[in-house]
């Protein structure tokens, strides 16, 4: 633990991606396969189920630091994250015993033994282990068993770091690592060895059935996190010009819509079958319709697409040959949620996949293959198919359009279809790694994802938390309101404020602001220090971290989508719902109304 503890200090103290592969090597040259296995696990985004709850932490760090509740809750909001709250609050460590044991023990023979202990064995632990680790090691070992490691590293620059220490591509080392962070399996040595074996030695090239392949990620056509300077010219422009001169004629592309759903690969080898997860999880047994779907394929199939759930009843999608539509995420995060698949759940909501590729057949690896060529391979695989009984493999539909102001016009109506935009990809494209837009100088490697603009609404701020981590000092986590219905002039809506800040209780028959939505991204640094101070001068109430503010500031928030929920007192769940700009122009009485929402719901 010792050891790993210094690398994360190592790694939490730098932004330079070199000094952070530099540290992760040395890391991998001084510990054992078996550290190294669930350090690289962990790194890399694993996280086993949570061992110990959040409220068991709590009690046993406040029975353990002799602290009354109300301090260890303030000291809590003004660090921003209990694990580093507790690692501070808890009494000096009568020894360090617990840092001489090796990580991999500590998982192993402590840790994962936990799961099913009773609460009593497990404080009775727990007050043990602390006892024994300086202020990084609980710190470690409460993110550990909560289930909240994250520090500043991905997975690509752990994947660096390996093929660096090992010797070998990374673009290898990023193939024998799908499914290396499934939390149903532990990491150990040798998985570890088979991540790191000479070329040609590995888990995957010894022919793990199971093993799916990298996903090819498309870049964002627009103003998205991540999208460089040309992409978001391009999607600003949006002129079939502006289309032609950054990515030539539309005829070198296949233009798909972009479903709303789960990305996932279905793997077919030695007669079984596998889903994965883009987040690289084992999905298999959520969805036994798919698993049903491909024990009809022949071994040695991987067919990249989507998983969704299909409304046979909507109207039918343009360029798809079957009838009916995509239904609302809602309903398949719904089926994600639920343990048990009962008949009743099945019925609801009926999963089905829409192919994208064919990443392999008959055991051969189609990634280097244009794209157009796996495109005409994938649809002989259906047709096959489609000769016998059984359930059909349904492909993503091929839009026509041989000039960009043609594929605008498809974009233009996938909000009313239920799609998020067009997939533009390129008729020579190889499927690559994660999100490349060149190639090797031989063929593209370019996909890209046109969507439609986001939806938006204006709201008005009424409730403020502090953030976590370095924002744990600042409010940035808001929540939302609208009016119940349009205000009649500005003199009404400053009576509700009035009346709010008197802690009048609202008028169940007259205006007032109904909470329907919280949003924590979106500002920048300097605008959530601006609006940090509007809600220190405007607080009202404090309810443990939570702040009432008096209503003063119109925010427009950004969504992906909407739909109706029991849930929520507004009746409506938005989908990544963002912060878009302060609107200082706006004045109380002209935020939007729950009709506005209603009308965004229906259309």
């Amino acid at each position: 633990m010792k050891r790993f503890a210094a690398l994360f200090d190592e790694l939490d103290a730098t932004t330079a991606t070199n000094a952070k592969v530099a540290a992760l090597r040395r890391y991998l040259a001084e510990v054992d396969d078996a550290d190294a296995a669930w350090a690289v696990y962990f790194l890399a985004g694993g996280k086993p189920r949570q061992l110990i709850k959040t409220a068991q932490l709590r009690a046993q760090a406040l029975a353990d630091s002799g602290l009354p509740d109300w301090l260890f809750e303030a000291s809590y909001q003004a660090v921003g994250d209990l694990a580093e709250t507790i690692a501070l609050v808890l009494p000096t460590p009568s020894d360090g015993a617990g840092l001489q044991t090796r990580l991999s023990e500590w998982m192993e023979e402590r840790l994962l033994p936990l799961r099913g202990q009773s609460d009593e064995a497990v404080a009775q632990a727990l007050g043990g282990w602390w006892r024994e680790l300086d202020a990084t090691g609980r710190f470690l070992l409460v993110k550990l068993v909560g289930g909240g490691f994250r520090v500043g590293v991905s997975k690509l620059l752990v994947q660096r770091a390996l093929a660096a220490h090992a010797g070998i591509d990374a673009k290898q080392i990023a193939a024998r690592m799908m499914g290396y962070t499934d939390s149903k399996r532990a990491p150990t040595a040798g998985l570890y060895r088979a991540l790191v074996a000479p070329a040609g030695t590995g888990n995957a090239e010894q022919g793990d059935p199971s093993q799916p392949y990298p996903f090819f990620l498309a870049s964002a056509l627009g103003a998205e996190p991540g999208d460089d300077l040309l992409a978001m010219e391009l999607a600003s422009a949006g002129t079939a010009d502006t289309m032609q001169a950054r990515l030539g004629p539309a005829s070198g592309w296949l233009a798909e819509w972009k479903f709303d759903g789960i990305r996932g690969q279905i793997v077919k080898r030695a007669g079984q079958v596998w889903v994965w997860s883009r987040g690289e999880e084992l999905m298999s047994e959520r969805f036994p319709e798919l698993q049903a779907l491909a024990q009809r394929w022949p071994d040695g199939t991987v067919v990249d697409g989507e998983i969704l759930v299909w409304d046979d009843t909507a109207p039918s999608l343009p360029g798809c040959d079957r009838q009916g539509g995509p239904a609302p995420f809602a309903l398949l995060q719904q089926r994600i949620g639920r343990k048990t698949l009962g008949p009743k759940v099945l019925a609801d909501a009926p999963v089905s996949f829409m192919a994208y590729d064919l990443v392999e057949a008959g055991y051969e690896d189609l990634r280097h293959t244009p794209q157009h060529e796996r495109r005409a391979r994938l649809e002989a695989l259906a047709a096959t198919l489609h000769e016998t009984p059984g359930p059909r493999l349904w492909r993503s539909p091929l839009l026509p359009g041989d000039d960009w102001n043609t594929l605008a016009s498809w974009r233009a109506q996938a909000r009313a279809l239920g799609v998020e935009g067009l997939m533009l990809k390129h008729r020579d494209s190889h499927y690559g790694t994660g999100r490349q837009k060149r190639g090797d100088g031989s063929a593209p490697l370019a996909w890209w994802k046109w969507k439609i603009d986001p939806l938006s609404i204006d709201g008005v701020l009424i409730y403020a938390q502090a953030g976590h981590g370095r924002r744990a000092s600042v409010y940035t986590d808001y929540t939302f309101a609208v009016w119940n219905r349009p205000p009649k002039n500005a003199a009404e809506a400053q009576a509700v404020v009035e009346a709010i800040a008197q802690r009048r209780p609202a008028d169940p028959d007259g205006l007032q602001l109904v909470a329907f939505t919280k949003a924590y991204s979106g500002l920048t640094d300097e605008q959530f220090k601006a609006v940090d101070a509007v809600i220190r001068k405007d607080t009202l109430e404090k309810f443990g971290p939570v702040r009432s503010v008096r209503p003063t500031l119109v925010f427009e928030l950004a969504f992906e989508g909407i739909a109706r929920s029991t849930r929520h007192k507004s009746g409506v769940a938005l989908r990544f719902p963002r912060m878009q700009r302060i609107r200082y122009d706006k004045p109380l009485h002209e935020a939007n109304t729950l009709q506005d929402l209603e009308q965004l719901l229906g259309g």
